[in-house]
């Protein structure tokens, strides 16, 4: 054969020799650099199938979840069709996770995880207590099919997740747990924003030293002597547990396990019209004792790791704490009370209430970045996302449009609902997948009880020093229901998974998941039989009845209620409720809610006359072109409710006539506004 390039004698032209030289070089990089490219493409493809693996098993991991709650949606629907009221949903949830949770540990997944033990050298400059944040991995690769070359090296960076406790782990096991963080930054501000935005505030208030006592003094009471009875327990037991436990650790225990979450309780009791002042009671207390266990749990870990030197009590130590707990629980406290206030303030003096559709995305904006700005300050988002709950509940709904009110009241009820549920199954799913637990019964056993002792000292001392001096008292059966409703939930959980590091650790977080579905399913089940057993009335129509109003009065009428100037002879409002409240009441009236919402009295009516340039700025039109009593569907009408035996005795007397002063008052500041703008 003759090729193009040879003459027919076979001698070859110099002409073409280079030629010849280009092309073999061609072909061979040509051959060398496809091989290369093979080889990437290779592991291109490789690493997409794996991360295409991995959405697969994360969309399977969230369709488990939406499957989970689905189904308890459903079957709530189905017991309250049939009137079943002896599980909450979230007893429903805890034992649907329980069944879903085994049958991902028991069905035999066969997608296991590729480990590659790596060992630091022996030179290596970082800190080695503590293992690296980041793992930059050095990876070679594959060789070539002809093993002379090896693939270019690649690296690939790792983050810390946790220590391995289990080599034989399967990738759905670990999928379908969850980084805890993501409980504390998307799954607790919405239920805690909405406990505060949905608050019953007049009875909330009538018994606010009571809850106060029982959520600040009784949790921390509780914890401390969970903790140390705790302690003296865990140096009585084995040698492996007592020797992994410190007091710190024993302590931070009782903080978590003070706080109630009484879901169950408070949704049966809204069913039957339990009385509203031991709903009061109940409630008031869970919203605030979450915030006061983390905040808690906050100081005895700054104990732990930056004023104590040995571990032991050091009264400096001490101190340092004790500060740390008052000064991040009052500082979280103003940040949230102040962006409730500064979103009101917004919604007053802008328009974009014309925009319901802007302004509901403000307002949900404005309260999430309330939580993020108390965590980004080292402070506790969930005291600070409570307060604006309760701020934005008791001045900014009243600024809003019509449409964004229904929105935002149903928007986080939603997001209640759908989170609380949430973390409900994942308790009951994390029991088999989580690879942290460590089960110890003794602990168990000895937690469950000290939780009970904590509890009732919590309750039954602290109610007789509250009935020294309390009109109505707390009756021995609403104490013994107190006691009762000591659920533990969605809070507890959070705190005890949020550090599973040590062995003690993981310890405390298989109680604590045991006790909140203990106290879920079992003790929550069991509410109806207590109620009856306790004789506790039900079915109280009228007390319940004034909580749907939602007609609120005018600020004058405000003052008479709510400030107890009682016009109602032989009413016993005037002593039921709490000094503070009643101070706090007469100053919002006049100064705060003239200032963030359109109410009546204006700041021109309040304020002294000098500081009538002032006043106007922050007075609006709609403020001063009110025609008599304003009339609106108020968030925060449960401080003020109306009457109709009140209402028809002012009615009598002329409050809303032609003749009231304080129209007439009214009117000639207007006039003179009038000639002060001319």
């Amino acid at each position: 054969m003759v090729f193009p390039w040879q003459s027919r004698n076979n001698a070859i032209n110099p002409g073409t020799t280079s030629r010849l030289l280009v092309a073999k070089a061609f072909l061979i990089g040509t051959f060398a650099f496809g091989t290369r490219c093979c080889d990437a493409t290779a592991t291109d493809i490789a690493l997409d199938a794996k991360a295409t693996l991995t959405h697969r098993i994360d969309s399977l991991n969230l369709l488990v979840y939406t499957f989970l709650l689905t189904l308890t949606v459903l079957t709530i629907w189905l017991f309250k069709h049939h009137r079943v009221s002896w599980l909450h949903e979230t007893g429903l949830a805890v034992i649907y996770g329980l069944i879903v949770g085994a049958a991902i540990r028991y069905s035999g997944s066969s997608t296991p995880l590729v480990h590659l033990e790596v060992e630091p050298e022996s030179n290596s400059t970082f800190n080695q207590t503590l293992p690296p944040d980041t793992l930059w991995l050095k990876f070679p690769g594959k060789l070539t099919p002809n093993g002379s070359d090896a693939v270019e090296d690649k690296t690939y960076a790792y983050t810390f997740r946790s220590q391995v406790y289990d080599v034989v782990e399967n990738e759905i096991d670990l999928k379908a747990t969850f980084d805890p963080e993501i409980f504390f930054n998307i799954i607790l501000p919405p239920i805690i924003f909405h406990a505060g935005y949905s608050l019953k505030k007049k009875y909330f208030f009538r018994n606010l030293g009571a809850i106060l006592t029982f959520a600040i003094l009784g949790t921390t009471l509780s914890a401390f002597l969970i903790g140390a009875l705790m302690y003296g327990f865990v140096k009585l037991m084995p040698t492996y547990l007592s020797s992994s436990f410190t007091f710190l650790d024993t302590l931070y225990f009782g903080a978590l396990i003070s706080p109630t979450d009484p879901l169950t309780i408070l949704a049966i009791f809204h069913d039957l019209n339990v009385d509203v002042n031991l709903y009061a009671l109940v409630f008031g207390e869970s919203v605030l004792n979450d915030a006061v266990a983390i905040v808690l749990s906050g100081a005895i870990q700054n104990y732990g790791e930056h004023y104590s030197s040995t571990g032991e009590f050091e009264t400096y130590a001490f101190f340092r704490a004790l500060s740390d707990f008052f000064g991040i629980f009052m500082l979280s406290l103003l940040i949230g009370a102040l962006m409730g206030c500064f979103t009101a303030l917004l919604t007053k003096f802008t328009r974009v209430r014309d925009f319901p559709l802007l302004e509901s995305a403000l307002f949900v904006l404005m309260s999430y970045s309330t939580f993020l700005i108390a965590e980004a300050s080292e402070l506790t988002g969930v005291v600070a996302v409570l307060f604006c709950g309760i701020c934005q509940a008791h001045y900014t709904f009243n600024n809003l449009s019509e449409n964004s009110r229904t929105r935002t009241k149903e928007i986080f009820e939603l997001l209640n609902f759908l989170a609380e549920n949430f973390i409900f199954s994942y308790i009951g799913v994390s029991m088999f997948t989580f690879p942290k637990h460590h089960f110890d019964a003794v602990f168990i056993i000895t937690g469950f009880i000290c939780a009970a002792i904590g509890r009732a000292v919590n309750i039954y001392p602290l109610s007789w020093l509250l009935n020294l001096n309390r009109k109505p008292k707390i009756s021995s059966n609403f104490q013994h229901m107190l006691f009762f409703a000591g659920l533990r939930g969605a809070m507890s959980f959070a705190l005890a998974i949020r550090n599973t590091l040590s062995e003690a650790r993981q310890t405390m977080l298989t109680a604590t998941s045991l006790i909140v579905i203990f106290t879920v399913v079992i003790q929550g089940g069991a509410a109806n039989f207590f109620l009856n057993w306790l004789q506790i009335p039900v079915g109280v129509d009228e007390e319940i009845e004034q909580l749907n109003n939602h007609q609120v009065r005018s600020s004058e009428t405000y003052l008479q209620d709510c400030g107890d100037i009682d016009t109602n002879p032989g009413s016993s409002r005037r002593n039921e409720k709490a000094v503070l409240a009643r101070l706090w009441g007469s100053f919002d009236t006049k100064y705060m809610k003239p200032l963030l919402t359109h109410s009546r009295p204006t700041l021109l009516e309040t304020l002294p006359v000098c500081c009538n340039p002032v006043a106007r700025l922050l007075t609006t039109t709609e403020q001063l072109t009110q025609d008599g009593d304003l009339r609106r569907t108020d968030s925060d009408s449960d401080i003020c409710i109306d009457d109709s035996d009140l209402s028809r005795n002012r009615s009598g007397s002329g409050g809303g006539g032609s003749g009231d002063p304080r129209r007439n008052s009214i009117n000639r500041i207007d006039n003179h506004l009038r000639s002060y703008h001319l």
